[in-house]
């Protein structure tokens, strides 16, 4: 099994005909992920890759029968491209764009909360099934089939620990960058959720970092409902208060919460251990299995 993707996911890209959106599906094309479709307004008769683009998502997903988009979509149009995507067919919507407005993404995740649809992102690498899929911009390279499942809001943070855990002969089940934005669709709680239900994923790393209390949360929602073990890493120990470092949830408002410190404590009362760097987070996987 698998978390969310798989080699029978069918993909439509949103924003195919830019820069960004050709190059990544000949990548993503290129690791064996099913790219069915593209979606750009105005655009539909085109072809990308020798992949059909059509004006609508909805379109798409029907005429390709379609479960999945990533949206590389430029910020200020990106919340419309997530309306739209929400409106089809899909399963699932990874929205890799940085940069969408804040107001925009809660108007986005309003209208989530009424739909089926899990989401990824925004300002996020995407997600793999090694082996199988990749939606999004994760170097399918470094990852290999295991059975070590992955969250994490940092993009570079999820390429180092995968490097780790494939060095040491520790694949992945699927490996997921849920994003570093302060309003997210899929948050730690739900992953851990979906891991837990995974009957191959005998253990997960969850990769957080400073900013807002959802890895506060997540290490009770551990703590209390998973059997699964999990391993830990915090990013972001020797950052100022009030400095935003990196993601624009990266930031400690000095109120004693959302530092490193009451992250890593939270997760270690949890059981969950806490490795100060990348390879110390594989020695605890190790263990762990």
């Amino acid at each position: 099994m698998s978390v969310l993707v798989d080699d029978d996911t069918r993909v439509v890209v949103q924003g195919i005909t830019g820069g960004e959106g050709k190059f990544h599906t000949e990548q993503m094309l290129e690791y064996g992920t099913n790219v069915v479709a593209g979606a750009v307004p105005g655009k539909g008769g085109k072809e990308v890759a020798g992949v059909p683009v059509y004006d609508t998502v909805t379109q798409a997903a029907r005429e390709e029968d379609a479960d999945a988009s990533v949206v590389f979509v430029p910020p200020a149009f990106a919340g419309d491209a997530l309306f739209e995507s929400l409106d089809a067919p899909l399963d699932l919507v990874v929205a890799i764009t940085e940069g969408i407005p804040t107001q925009d993404m809660s108007r986005v995740y309003r209208r989530l909360q009424e739909t089926d649809t899990h989401l990824i992102g925004p300002n996020c690498p995407g997600i793999i099934t090694p082996g199988e899929a990749k939606l999004g911009i994760l170097p399918g390279n470094i990852f290999s089939s295991g059975n070590v499942g992955l969250i994490s809001r940092s993009g570079t943070l999820t390429y180092q620990i995968v490097d780790n855990l494939t060095n040491r002969g520790l694949g992945q089940s699927t490996a997921v960058g849920i994003g570093g934005d302060p309003i997210i669709g899929t948050d730690f709680i739900e992953a851990l959720s979906l891991f837990e239900a995974d009957d191959d994923t005998d253990a997960v790393v969850m990769c957080g970092e400073i900013g807002g209390e959802d890895e506060e949360e997540a290490a009770a929602y551990i703590g209390e409902q998973m059997d699964t073990p999990v391993a830990g890493f915090i990013a972001g120990r020797t950052a100022p208060p009030g400095k935003r470092m990196g993601h624009a949830g990266a930031i400690v408002s000095g109120s004693g919460t959302g530092t490193a410190e009451s992250k890593i404590s939270a997760l270690e009362d949890a059981g969950v251990p806490v490795g100060d760097t990348p390879e110390e987070v594989a020695d605890s996987v190790e263990e762990l299995l």
